[in-house]
């Protein structure tokens, strides 16, 4: 029986990468300082890492899947470099005036559902990092306790916004700064 793991899950552009806008080229990705360290210190704790990405230029028509699936496999082979396991990249290609309705699009948690089935995330002892609320409300939805606002120096705890699914949250303006989380 696969033992349940405490999972980082990371919201691809604007956490791993400076979001350029409907970046899907390798010459365009350009890593945020301070990433690889992050994941190596949750990788020591126990993590095991996915990342959640919602990808609406695939139903813009900017790109296509297997471009974005070749940048991805680049991507974690950039993390392996570092001594990093990506365990999956999910995504979601939809958006809502371009393709289907769907229950993968953030701020949905159908992405976080996938993996806490297929690899066991246990969800009450998870992470989220993402730079946007639509991050935060995917992570409260799925039961994740922990979540990081990426904006903007140091860690500060946030009280409850008025809209339901927002409990307290973290904010923080390095990556490093995440490390006192990761337990």
């Amino acid at each position: 029986m696969i033992k349940s793991r405490k999972t980082l899950f990371l919201d691809r552009d604007g956490v791993i990468n400076i979001n350029h806008g409907y970046v899907y080229r390798q010459q365009d990705f350009e890593f945020i300082e301070g990433i690889f360290a992050l994941c190596q210190q949750a990788q020591q704790k126990g993590f095991q890492i996915i990342i959640v990405t919602n990808q609406s230029g695939i139903a813009r028509k900017y790109y296509n899947r297997d471009q974005f699936k070749q940048l991805s496999k680049w991507v974690e082979y950039q993390f392996w470099r570092q001594g990093i396991i990506i365990t999956q990249t999910l995504h979601c290609p939809h958006h809502p005036k371009y393709s289907q309705a769907c229950t993968c699009r953030k701020p949905k948690a159908g992405m976080i559902f996938k993996a806490q089935k297929r690899f066991k995330a246990k969800l009450s002892e998870s992470i989220m990092v993402g730079d946007s609320l639509s991050d935060m409300q995917c992570a409260r939805r799925a039961g994740i306790k922990k979540c990081v606002l990426f904006k903007s120096n140091s860690l500060r705890y946030q009280p409850a916004l008025k809209q339901p699914l927002f409990k307290p949250y973290y904010q923080a303006r390095s990556l490093n700064a995440i490390y006192s989380l990761l337990r």
